[in-house]
């Protein structure tokens, strides 16, 4: 269970940090990431592109040449702050602050994760200077509006993927599977369950708890009913969503 630093009671009972904090994370298509200055200590801020592995540990595509890279090489320990999309007043919505150690990473399924997020960076992600970084997460800290501060450990904001290694060596095949041959259903999941506007929405990633979209308007996160384990039961949840957003299209016509 996550630290409740302050939180009214009238407002717990409906308000979830860890499912929050998650959002966030999964939808964020950049971040502020904040090192500690090699050459001096003092806290360095930059802006980098930011993804998610299969149990949500945060993605970065580093150059050595950037000061940043410079400075985690010298002591990994980082600050990721990632906030929610489309703020009209960022004071008053949600954002989490993601802490914990980077270390590179030359995994395969962490490059085929980053540049399912960002495509623009298949072109210099494979340069000498660069390479992929996993934060390795100790805990967060959330800050969703007036008296939503959280504490979320490790264990609450990432998927514990025991029992999933199936779905996780068919997620390249469901990927690609569903972005050939069902963009229509990809569509029906961002407009008529996601409340997104309508685009070319892709599907990047999967999980055992739903899907990552991808389309002009942002990253959006479909979290199914019940936790998927292999390709036959994403399968079910991917086809039962689908005839959900039809009724509920079919529905709003005829209103």
């Amino acid at each position: 269970m996550p630290e409740t630093e302050f939180e009214p009671a009238d407002q717990a009972a409906a308000f979830d940090p860890v499912a929050t904090a998650r959002r966030i994370l999964r939808t964020a298509k950049s971040g502020s990431l904040a090192t500690v200055a090699a050459d001096h200590g003092a806290p360095f801020a930059s802006l980098v592109v930011v993804a998610c592995d299969t149990d949500g540990t945060p993605l970065l595509l580093l150059s050595d040449l950037a000061v940043h890279t410079r400075n985690i090489q010298a002591e990994p320990r980082a600050s990721l702050l990632l906030c929610a999309q489309d703020i009209a007043d960022p004071m008053q919505d949600a954002r989490v602050s993601i802490n914990g150690a980077l270390a590179a990473c030359a995994d395969e399924r962490i490059r085929r994760r980053f540049l399912a997020r960002h495509p623009e960076a298949e072109g210099y992600s494979g340069f000498k200077d660069f390479s992929f970084y996993r934060l390795e997460v100790r805990d967060a800290h959330l800050v969703a509006g007036f008296g939503r501060i959280h504490t979320v450990a490790a264990s609450g904001l990432l998927l514990d993927l025991a029992g999933a290694e199936a779905l996780m060596a068919a997620e390249p095949g469901i990927v690609e599977h569903m972005n050939d041959d069902h963009a229509d259903a990809l569509a029906l999941y961002a407009t008529k369950l996601l409340g997104a506007p309508d685009g070319n929405w892709r599907i990047t990633g999967c999980d055992p708890e739903g899907i990552d979209l991808v389309g002009e308007a942002g990253v959006r996160r479909m979290v199914f009913d019940e936790p998927a384990n292999d390709a036959q039961a994403v399968r079910l949840r991917l086809v039962a969503l689908a005839k959900r957003a039809r009724e509920r299209g079919i529905q709003r016509k005829t209103l």
